[in-house]
């Protein structure tokens, strides 16, 4: 509990959520001058989810170390850094693998997929997120803001002159602006009744999760015995999917000197196939492995070490995200699901557009929602990317071939916008010129940097029409999955030495030989808007 708070305090702006989003956030603008109230309903430290980092996360958060001058942040962005000066509990992430499995049936080895994280190149992390959670809470503190843990808020006003707080033990709280942080239950969206409802997710599935100890490495079950993936599973995410379904593993004791045992397990199920029954999520995950012996394979020695938490339906949107005085960010303005380890990035992205914008208007007076309303725009973006690949993914989850296909546009969707905001960030770091990363927010597809957005767009768009045809039983999922495969190997963003469109190159790796073709590629014969991002 902070001592040092009055009531009579105002504040520039006010933070409820003391998690990644409100600690990072607070961090960032303690450190550039704005008096913060950081302000959560717990205390540090606290089991989450949402421990997956991707490239392009890695390089959202280089660039908000550096754009606002909080070089600790940079740690984030690195296996090394956070071992080093974060959390040796946590993980490496050398892959994303995906290894399908029919009901009933014994696994085809022939049907895995893996996007290799390429080692020489990099090295994303399993973040064990009490600690570093705990660490942007605590770097936040220390630059400045106010904390106030442990505490409830009660009710909210907001008006042209601010914000105030009423805590529910009592006592005010005032500010010019106020960011929600909090997740699902967000005191903001329900004060403002913000929550779309339904929402408009295509997408539909539940959740239960945990951490356990004595999981098998993949690579040591028999059923993986036959798999020719060029990284090893347990070096990495794995999915195990399924006809309505998936089962993340992401270890935390997979490199040398680990000091946890620990591996983070969820099983996410479409709740229309799968509903929520009168079992307890350890029996039905028990359930769930006798139907896949050999997804079972993993946990015949594997134990929980914490509760089970079981969620409904995962989805929920918000009509509009920012307001007079507000703003939700993160999983307070939604969430899709788990897969493909977007939440993190969702979360750096909005940070780093809102930052810039809470810190000139800290300076300048000006809290107008005009000048807030590209994160709106950011975040039902955000919103709709990943909801358009989630519910084609699971229409593909039912035919190997189709899925196969959907995988492709998700590696599409990854590679291509990591390789803009990297080239941002080299650029933005030879001049420190503010406005190389400004211009990330001038694309007419908020949610998709440019020069890639408009054609990533088209491309999810084609995908999940296709799909839909394929729910609604218009279309054979064989055929979907053919003209899928068929608009990516035209797509001439694509790099075409990437093969993307080839269904038989399963696995794919940025060997040094091959990005030194898709330079190449990119200089002779890339579209002109693409080839830029070779220069």
């Amino acid at each position: 509990m902070n001592t040092t708070d009055r009531p009579d305090d105002r504040y520039d702006v006010a933070i409820l959520g003391a998690g990644l989003a409100g600690g990072m956030l607070g961090a960032v603008l303690a450190r550039n001058g704005v008096k913060v109230l950081l302000i959560d309903a717990g205390v540090h430290p606290r089991f989450a989810v949402g421990e997956s980092t991707i490239p392009y996360t890695s390089a959202m958060t280089r660039i908000v170390a550096e754009r606002y001058r909080v070089p600790e942040i940079e740690a984030l962005a690195s296996f090394r850094g956070i071992q080093d000066k974060i959390s040796p509990l946590s993980g490496r992430k050398q892959n994303f693998g995906f290894v399908y499995h029919r009901e009933g049936q014994q696994q085809n080895p022939e049907e895995i997929n893996q996007l290799v994280v390429p080692e020489w190149q990099r090295t994303e992390s399993h973040l064990f997120r009490q600690d570093t959670d705990a660490f942007l809470f605590h770097l936040a503190v220390r630059y400045g803001a106010t904390p106030l843990l442990g505490t409830r808020i009660a009710d909210i006003e907001t008006g042209p002159d601010g914000v105030l707080l009423r805590c529910e033990r009592g006592g005010e709280h005032r500010a010019r602006y106020l960011v929600d942080c909090g997740g699902f239950r967000s005191p903001v969206a329900e004060k403002f009744a913000l929550r779309e409802e339904p929402t408009r997710a295509r997408h539909h599935s539940r959740s239960m999760f945990t951490h356990m100890v004595g999981v098998t490495p993949y690579d040591q079950a028999p059923s993986a015995a036959a798999h020719k993936q060029p990284s090893p599973w347990h070096h990495g995410t794995l999915h195990h999917v399924f006809d309505g379904g998936w089962l993340w593993v992401i270890p935390f004791d997979n490199h040398d000197g680990a000091l946890s045992p620990l591996c983070s397990v969820g099983l996410t199920l479409d709740e229309r196939v799968h509903p929520k029954g009168a079992a307890t999520p350890q029996e039905e995950f028990e359930a769930f492995l006798a139907r896949f012996p050999q997804i079972a394979e993993q946990f015949t020695g594997a134990r929980p070490v914490r509760p089970w938490v079981s969620t409904g339906r995962l989805q929920y949107s918000s009509t509009r995200t920012v307001g007079e005085r507000y703003c939700l960010t993160a999983h307070a303005a939604g969430f899709t699901d788990a897969l493909y380890s977007r939440g993190l990035t969702n979360t750096l992205e909005v940070v780093n557009s809102l930052a810039w914008r809470l810190i000139e208007a800290a300076g300048d007076g000006d809290w107008s929602t005009e000048r807030f309303a590209y994160i709106d725009r950011l975040q039902q973006g955000l919103f709709d990317v990943h909801d358009d690949l989630v519910y084609s993914s699971f229409v593909g989850f039912g035919h190997y071939d189709l899925w196969n296909a959907v995988l492709r546009v998700w590696e599409s969707t990854s590679i291509m916008p990591t390789m803009t905001v990297e080239r941002a960030y080299r650029r933005f770091m030879a001049g420190r010129d503010e406005q190389i990363l400004r211009d990330l927010e001038q694309t007419p597809t908020p949610g998709l940097p440019a020069p890639v957005g408009e054609d990533i767009r088209a491309l999810l768009t084609f995908t999940r029409t296709t799909c839909q045809a394929v729910e609604a039983g218009a279309m054979e999922p064989a055929e979907a999955a053919r003209r899928i495969f068929a608009r990516v190997r035209e797509a001439e963003f694509l790099p075409a030495p990437f093969a993307l469109g080839d269904p038989a190159t399963r696995c794919f790796e940025a060997t040094p030989e091959l990005l030194g073709q898709a330079v190449e590629w990119g200089r002779t014969k890339a579209p002109q808007h693409i080839a830029q991002l070779f220069g």
